[in-house]
């Protein structure tokens, strides 16, 4: 039987809407990957959320004259509007319920009873005038690591953490005004130099998988004493810890992230059809998934150390992560994408304004999935015109006049050379959509490569070959069909028409074939009616 694949996509942060940079990461990458197995017939469930309990949260309605609640319930909205608007196709996004806080108590509780965390006298920063303590999103200083402006808890640039007093120079994000000083407070924290072996043996049987910066993390945080892991903090914001010793307390948004990952799963299985009474049923050992986590660089020291920490404080009880896919930082013009600055693109106001099939090409086209990579609206509109529409609509025309004599109910032959050469695509697609070699950045390429090569094969079809036309459809559905995890709408037009966009396990049979018309495609937004359906994000 096929194990089945758990995809997580980080919760984002209900701070504010999406924008292009978050979507290049690992959203889409996660949805590349979905469609890619639901296409081999290989289970899946995709899955995220939002992260309510994150400070930012707080730090950003401050600014925005909201309460937090105000805040995340708007940005939640917008959150689901805008992966909807772009195509992602996760099977379930979980709201920030009761269920979801009783997963994360349960969680915790279960790893409390069992003596996993300690209680730890540490100094936090502190504002004197309003007796706030800061932590996470609501601090800033400079990394005590790399040296480079960072919030507190980690670092965006070198991926370090940086827990209670270590930032340099700390500030308060909500007043930068405000003194800043440090006070000692009681709580409680998991002490990760206890996890360090099992930890380093993991890392030592899926190095394979690793991207290189993420490796580089993982290394350097293995060469150094790892730091406690704050599971509570003295602070309003986040589900209260249910802990004796922490009284007014609440949890780490941080240490949410599994039972998170775990209510988000259950959720998405609910929407599937799939009932289980336990919100952790699906991440049981016993049943063997296959765990994969999609997710920006910044984040992997929580994920691919504290989270996994965690998860391993429960003994055997659930599953490791099979893999974990990192991807750079997306910039705009060759800067950051800031928000509070103004500098940046919406996501949802690009998807209304390009064709998402020409937006996820060109994002993938540019992934940053090694070093920093850059987004430009002139590069976006040149290259998915001159690289994509152009060469795919112009195989589509040539299409059109080689089949106007053919009628609609024939059969091709397709020769055993023409079987084999299909073969050999889906082999290289799937070189590029397995999570060994996975990238975005080749498998877009990869689409541009073919459709040089088809069009030449249909020069060579119309001037020599006429009754190679058979092999030439062939080849047309089995690039649209590994193209369809990245142009999902021209995909969803294909097999209205009646195309059959499966990927086989097997090779190629040389099976006779119908007349397939290339869909077009096109820059302007609605130019083809009726559109592909929108992805389901099943609520």
């Amino acid at each position: 039987m096929t194990r089945r694949t758990v995809i997580i996509a980080p919760p984002p942060t209900p701070n504010g809407d999406l924008h292009t940079g978050h979507l290049a990461g690992p959203y889409l990458a996660g949805d590349v990957y979905a469609r890619y197995l639901r296409a081999s017939d290989r289970p899946v469930i995709f899955t995220s959320g939002t992260d309510d309990s994150q400070t930012y949260v707080v730090s950003s309605a401050a600014r925005a004259g909201l309460t937090p609640e105000e805040l995340a319930l708007r940005s939640a909205t917008q959150i689901r509007a805008t992966l909807e608007a772009a195509g992602i196709s996760v099977d379930g996004f979980a709201p920030f319920d009761k269920g979801y806080r009783q997963t994360v108590i349960d969680f915790v509780t279960d790893l409390h009873s069992d003596g996993a965390f300690r209680l730890k006298t540490v100094l936090l920063p502190y504002v004197e005038a309003t007796g706030e303590y800061l932590m996470e999103g609501l601090v800033a200083g400079d990394c005590p690591v790399c040296l480079v402006e960072s919030r507190g808890g980690l670092c965006e640039s070198c991926g370090h953490p940086n827990n209670f007093d270590e930032l340099l120079r700390p500030r308060s994000t909500v007043d930068p005004a405000a003194v800043v000083t440090h006070r000692e407070a009681q709580i409680l924290v998991l002490p990760m130099e206890e996890y360090r072996d099992r930890l380093a043996d993991y890392y030592v049987r899926h190095r394979d998988v690793l991207r290189p910066h993420t490796a580089q993390l993982i290394r350097e945080a293995l060469e150094r004493p790892l730091p406690d892991f704050p599971i509570t903090y003295p602070t309003a914001w986040g589900i209260p810890a249910p802990f004796t010793e922490t009284p007014g307390q609440v949890l780490n948004a941080w240490a949410e992230g599994m039972a998170a990952s775990m209510y988000c799963t259950w959720y998405a299985a609910e929407q599937l059809g799939e009932h289980t009474d336990r919100f952790d049923e699906h991440w049981l050992s016993e049943h063997g998934i296959d765990l994969v986590y999609f997710l920006g660089f910044d984040n992997v020291y929580f994920w691919g150390m504290t989270h996994l920490a965690l998860l391993m404080a429960h003994g055997d009880r659930y599953v490791e992560p099979h893999a974990i896919v990192s991807n750079e930082f997306y910039e705009l013009e060759n800067q950051k994408f800031s928000t509070s600055k103004g500098h940046v693109v919406w996501a949802a106001d690009l998807v209304a304004e390009v064709p998402r099939d020409l937006v996820r090409f060109y994002l993938a086209l540019t992934a940053p999935e090694h070093s920093r990579t850059n987004f430009s609206r002139e590069a976006l509109e040149s290259l998915s015109s001159s690289r994509l529409v152009e060469p795919w609509n112009r195989l589509a025309g040539r299409l059109d006049e080689m089949l106007a004599a053919v009628p609609a109910d024939a059969l091709l032959p397709v020769s055993e050379t023409g079987a084999e050469q299909a073969g050999i695509v889906v082999d290289r697609f799937r070189s590029h959509y397995e999570l060994e070699s996975f990238s975005l950045h080749r498998a877009a390429d990869l689409i541009v490569v073919h459709l040089d090569r088809l069009l030449k094969q249909a020069d060579r079809v119309a001037m020599d070959v006429p009754s190679d036309l058979g092999d030439l459809i062939l080849a047309v559905r089995t690039l649209t069909a590994c193209a369809a995890p990245l142009l999902v709408d021209v995909a969803a037009r294909a097999e209205r028409a009646g195309a059959d966009l499966t990927l086989p396990a097997d090779a190629f049979a040389a099976d006779p074939v119908a007349p397939l018309r290339l869909p077009l495609l096109s820059t302007a937004v609605g130019a083809f009616a009726p559109v592909a359906e929108p992805a389901v994000i099943r609520t």
